[in-house]
């Protein structure tokens, strides 16, 4: 079974899907640890992940610290508008270590 939240170590890649908050929490810790292994920037693809909370932002932040303490970057990609403004909200795309790759909101 498909987790929300899986790691493909080749190359190295979050694949965020469906809602992800405080009760899937536990679910995706797995593939957060085994991306902190990674010895290359760490992709997070945001494309299939309809709603997320806080918790999962604070999940990402930890990982960019520790991916920075060894000289990596975890780069964001391809969130939903909803996904992205809780992004910039929170200033998950402010921190040092996080790269995005989100195209600009409409006009």
């Amino acid at each position: 079974m498909r987790g929300i939240v899986d790691y493909e170590a080749t190359p190295p890649c979050l694949r965020c899907s469906g809602d992800e908050d405080r009760a899937t929490q536990g679910r995706r810790r797995r593939a957060i640890t085994c991306a902190q292994r990674s010895d290359r920037d760490v992709v997070v693809d945001l494309s299939d992940l309809r709603f997320a909370d806080t918790s999962l932002v604070l999940d990402l932040a930890m990982l960019a610290r520790r991916l920075r303490q060894r000289d990596r970057m975890l780069r964001l990609r391809d969130a939903q508008p909803q996904v992205r403004t809780l992004i910039e909200r929170v200033g998950l795309d402010r921190i040092p270590g996080v790269a995005v790759d989100l195209p600009p909101f409409p006009a």
